[in-house]
Parts: structure tokens; sequence; C-alpha cells
């Protein structure tokens, strides 16, 4: 074979190998966003996906090993769905009753999601108060004050 050949040849190899090592390892770029009930309702279409979904933590659901790092719970959707959740990883620190939690993982048996990351936020607390009761007064007062001394 003549040199160019060889070449060009290995560089189609290294080229391919490049594409191949980044598809496999970015599984999370192909995945998929369900609601919990879309996801309850063809779970078993969906085992071979990788899935993210929101649920409302059930604060006694909770079960937490730490020697496995191993943490199980349930969430809940508003129509009352309630799936069952495993995690082999960290507890997030505002895991708390209310809080909403995405999950990305995919489904397994019946009702049951494996999550490979659990990511919580709580809505209340960004949630600005009912403008019903706003006072614009207030407001010019607050923002006219000179900053307190610590």
């Amino acid at each position: 074979m003549k040199k160019n050949t060889l070449v060009l040849l290995g560089g189609f190899i290294i080229a391919g190998a490049i594409i191949f090592l980044l598809m496999a390892a970015t599984p999370g770029s192909s995945g998929i966003e369900l609601t919990m009930k879309e996801l309850l309702a063809s779970q078993d279409e969906h085992k071979d996906d990788f899935v993210t979904v929101e649920g409302l933590l059930i604060e006694d659901s909770i079960k937490w090993n730490p020697d496995k790092i191993e943490l199980k719970f349930d969430v809940k959707d508003n129509d009352g769905n309630i799936m069952h959740v495993i995690h082999n990883g960290p507890k997030p620190d505002n895991f708390s009753e209310g809080v909403i939690t995405i999950l990305q993982g995919s489904p397994t048996k019946k009702d049951t999601f494996v999550a490979e990351s659990v990511k919580t936020r709580c809505p209340s607390k960004y949630e600005g108060k009912d403008m019903k009761n706003y006072d614009p007064e207030t407001h010019k007062n607050k923002l006219n004050q000179p900053p307190k001394e610590k």
C-alpha cells in the first residue's frame, strides 16, 4: 500500500474511534423528558431510555443507608400517581416534604425508577408574595432606607 493510503486509513480509524467514544460517553444527550403520568403509563417502552422526570417528594418514604450510599424514596405527581425511586449516591441537602425532585435515569420494574442523578428545587423559596397585598409605598420606603450597620 502507498504511504498516503495508510495515513488516510489511519485517520479514518482514529476519527471513527473518537466519534464512537463521544457517543458512548454522553447518554444523557439522547434522553427524553416525560411527566410521571406518561412514564408510568408507558414504563415498559422506556426501560432502555435515559429519562428525566419530576415529582414531589414524600418525606415519610425516605430510607437513607449511609453505609451503602443508597437512597430510596417515593415521589408523587399532582394526579396522585406514586413512583418508587432508588438512587446510589449522596442525599441532596434540602431533601424534605414538598420539594420537587428532578430525576434522571431509567425505569425498571413496575412503578420503580433507578435514578443516576437526583436534584431538588423548592418553588416556594423563589416565588414572590401575592400581588393583591403589594403596597408600592412600603417598597419605595425600603429602597430609600440606608443600609443597616453590622
